[in-house]
């Protein structure tokens, strides 16, 4: 599950099921050794759901590449045929030129197998099969050696995203917060933080505490780029006394600079607390609205905003605000957390997220952020997540 002030892997399906090391005293043999170094402790059924978890998302890469409606138009064996063909053109296209002409090679010792040969007294026999799988194995590792070479520098620039984030949050008078994000790959696109900084409102001396959660579209590393040029416009920007409308205003404007034409724009949602008043002051900028849950039981949504950065440079935005009591909670959230689907395809929905958060145990932060965590988890169950998921929540003490 995730941890709060982390940005932790997804865990597995179940982690109960993991293998429980053997009592002292007990021996171990090689085999079994052997095994449980293959599966890492792993259940069978655990294996099996992560098998059909990756090969569902694999499924779903290729069969982008198939073009569906020239297969609707045929009946019969013709169909399955051109589904076979389809495929195997998407996948083989995936290759580099020189794999390709590998691939082929391997495919046509395999066809051939063994074949002998007959010269008056001499006779000798080739193993084409053996050529072909020693052909495949070649490919394999050719293979394998590209991806721990990309994933490799994946984590290096997920480490550079974590150095983005804060590690935890400040100490704030009056209130309490967690936060936790868990990327649908190695790197995100999504962006939280929690600082102080000197506002235009605020008197000489005094600081208001700054909070964000973003969102940039699309996945992976493109939106992981942009992430961090957002990350660095804020951190600039922020810097000068300035309201938060005009901080917005240019952050918009630097988005709309950087966004290829609007093709990659980002939600967000900026708040301006005031610790000494529980004063909170915000800009919803196309970004899921959070919740506001109030100690009552009564539910607001913080919507007051406009269009998402990186749009339209002009782009108006209008200033909400709202005053914070002890006991309310206000969840922030991205699009990853209630767009989050099981396997029937269901999507988590903020129908549930707003149900669950009535019966949310705890008085903290971080057991809130907890709880809505495994929520999610327990309905995803093991279908593959699709999209970053970042909560950042604030509960008034």
């Amino acid at each position: 599950m995730a941890t709060t002030h982390t940005a932790p892997e997804k865990p597995p399906v179940n982690p109960n099921e993991r293998y429980v090391p053997p009592k002292p005293g007990r021996k171990t043999g090689p085999t079994r050794s052997f095994w449980q170094h293959v599966t890492e402790g792993l259940a069978l059924h655990v294996l099996w759901d992560q098998f059909s978890a990756e090969a569902r998302a694999s499924y779903g890469l290729i069969s982008q590449d198939v073009d569906w409606k020239t297969i609707e138009s045929q009946t019969g064996w013709r169909r399955y045929w051109k589904i076979a063909q389809a495929f195997f053109w998407a996948l083989f296209m995936k290759l580099t030129p020189a794999r390709r002409v590998l691939f082929l090679a391997a495919l046509a010792f395999l066809m051939f197998g063994n074949l002998k040969f007959t010269l008056e007294k001499f006779s000798t026999q080739i193993n084409f099969g053996g050529l072909g799988v020693l052909a495949l194995i070649l490919l394999l590792v050719l293979e394998l050696t590209d991806r721990v070479t990309m994933k490799r520098d994946l984590e290096i620039a997920r480490e550079i995203q974590r150095w983005l984030v804060p590690a935890k949050p400040p100490e704030v008078p009056g209130a309490d917060i967690a936060f936790a994000t868990r990327p649908a790959n190695t790197v995100a696109g999504d962006y939280y933080d929690v600082f102080f900084r000197s506002a235009e409102s605020a008197a000489p001396g005094e600081r208001r505490l700054l909070l964000v959660v973003a969102d940039v579209a699309g996945k992976s590393v493109p939106a992981a780029l942009l992430m961090a040029t957002f990350q660095a416009s804020l951190q600039t920007l922020s810097v000068a006394r300035t309201s938060l409308t005009e901080l917005v205003a240019g952050l918009n404007r630097y988005a709309c600079a950087h966004s290829l034409g609007g093709l990659r724009f980002t939600t967000a949602f900026i708040a301006e607390l005031d610790p000494a008043t529980r004063a909170l002051s915000y800009i919803c900028a196309g970004h899921n609205a959070p919740v506001l849950r109030r100690v009552t039981g009564s539910v607001e949504r913080l919507d007051a905003g406009g269009l998402p950065f990186g749009i339209e440079s002009a782009a108006p935005y209008d200033l909400g605000r709202a005053q914070l009591y002890r006991g309310d909670l206000l969840v922030i959230f991205t699009d990853g957390l209630v767009e989050a689907i099981n396997a029937t395809g269901e999507e988590y929905g903020e129908g549930r997220l707003l149900e669950m958060l009535n019966t949310v145990p705890g008085e903290s932060a971080a057991e809130t952020q907890r709880f809505i965590m495994q929520s999610v988890d327990a309905f995803v169950a093991t279908t593959r997540q699709h999209d970053d998921i970042t909560c950042l929540i604030l509960r008034a003490i």
